[in-house]
């Protein structure tokens, strides 16, 4: 596929602005095919620099591109044998439908033993695997924070709730919990809480923080009356420490800009104090994803900030998360969750090469995990309501 390019960024088109917001099922398809779109956009220029991308590219990546080092990607370092490009989603997609259909199995709220009996299983279920144009064990691709789970709860045994104890903390954990969110639509705090829990089993300190805080914005974005701000809002009404650190600084540097280009070195500075990788993202320094208060991983914080600088519209919050570089794939894969929870319009043909090219069907997971919601909704509904009864017997207030 020949490279979609720009020599400079292209002007920024107006929000859409649909007559009614999207319902529950709309907004759901939305996020999760927006997810998929970023993430496979993203995934060709990860690691890299805003500048590098521009060099390689001839500019600003405006759509759907090639492998970073063209028809070599097989053997090319450091992202062999991956297929990275052309459409292709990488792991966040891979463990975000994994996580889907764990709910479609549980069809309830998740905790962390059904990360372990459920989750687990998966991963070591052949499925067809898009960057590696074959049919193989998602543990095969997975990252090594990824692996993690398998190890320590499939042959380590650990109790789930403190299996993520001593993983490297990095994003991990983050980039597949927005089916969290989706499932406590409108309701953040459950979505945090829900989240926490998720990601028990795969991280600790501010990796775990940051999956709770992200679930909390996609459940905050699909409110009828959402915004960027309120989404920002809700973030940081749940983030704890360096994370909410992080989002506040982040986000007081975007609400100067409404363009990716000139955002994306004030950015980077905002979130650097936080983030333990260093500036060469593929050489992470010696204090690198260790456990913390005061520090955050990148990808949440920018993720946010870049839809504030896109003021929600999908495309402008995506690309300006594709060009930032560095870990592109997963900032855009969160940022595109939450932009389509928002009602954002992802690109007919970008999601049309994306669910072609990866040979997955990107709206069956959101079909799925709709009907999922409604039915625990209305399981939540009736919990309350016996909750209400009980107290009001106990309280004699009935």
């Amino acid at each position: 596929m020949t490279p979609t390019t720009a020599t400079a960024a292209e002007p920024a088109p107006a929000p859409s602005t649909p007559q009614s917001p999207p319902g529950l099922d709309d907004r759901i398809a939305r996020a999760l095919v927006g997810a998929a779109v970023g993430d496979a956009l993203g995934g060709p220029v990860e690691g890299w620099t805003p500048e590098q991308i521009a060099e390689r590219h001839g500019g600003r990546v405006t759509g759907i591109v090639g492998p970073w080092h063209g028809e070599n990607w097989r053997t090319a370092r450091p992202v062999a044998p991956y297929h990275k490009g052309d459409g292709h989603v990488t792991d966040d997609t891979l463990m975000t439908h994994a996580l889907i259909r764990v709910y479609d199995r549980v069809r309830d709220h998740l905790d962390a033993y059904a990360v372990a009996d459920h989750l687990v299983p998966d991963l070591l279920s052949p499925r067809w695997i898009p960057e590696l144009e074959a049919e193989a064990l998602p543990l095969q691709r997975i990252f090594l924070a990824e692996k993690w789970i398998v190890a320590r709860l499939h042959y380590g045994h650990v109790d789930p709730r403190e299996a993520g104890a001593g993983n490297i903390v990095n994003c991990g954990a983050a980039m597949y919990m927005a089916p969290v969110g989706l499932v406590n639509a409108g309701h953040p705090q459950a979505a945090y809480a829900e989240a926490l829990e998720v990601a028990a089993p795969h991280q600790s300190s501010y990796g775990r923080e940051a999956a709770g805080v992200f679930a909390a914005a996609v459940a905050a974005a699909c409110r009828p009356d959402a915004t960027p701000g309120s989404v920002v809002d809700a973030a940081l009404a749940v983030a704890k420490d360096g994370t909410r650190s992080a989002i506040e600084a982040v986000g007081e540097v975007a609400a100067q800009h409404d363009d990716f280009e000139a955002a994306l070195a004030p950015l980077r500075a905002a979130v650097e104090p936080f983030d333990t990788v260093g500036p060469d993202y593929r050489s992470p320094s010696l204090g690198a994803r260790r456990p913390s208060r005061l520090h955050a991983i990148e990808e949440l914080p920018i993720a946010l900030g870049m839809l504030l600088v896109g003021g929600g519209d999908y495309r402008r919050t995506v690309l300006g998360s594709v060009n930032y570089g560095r870990d592109c794939d997963s900032i855009a894969t969160m940022s595109g969750a939450i932009a389509g929870a928002l009602g954002g319009e992802v690109p007919a043909d970008w999601a049309k090469t994306v669910a072609q090219a990866s040979r997955l069907d990107l709206r069956a997971p959101a079909r799925t995990l709709a009907q999922v919601a409604r039915e625990v909704f209305a399981r939540d509904v009736e919990r309350r309501r016996s909750h209400e009864e009980a107290f009001a017997a106990l309280a004699g207030t009935r």
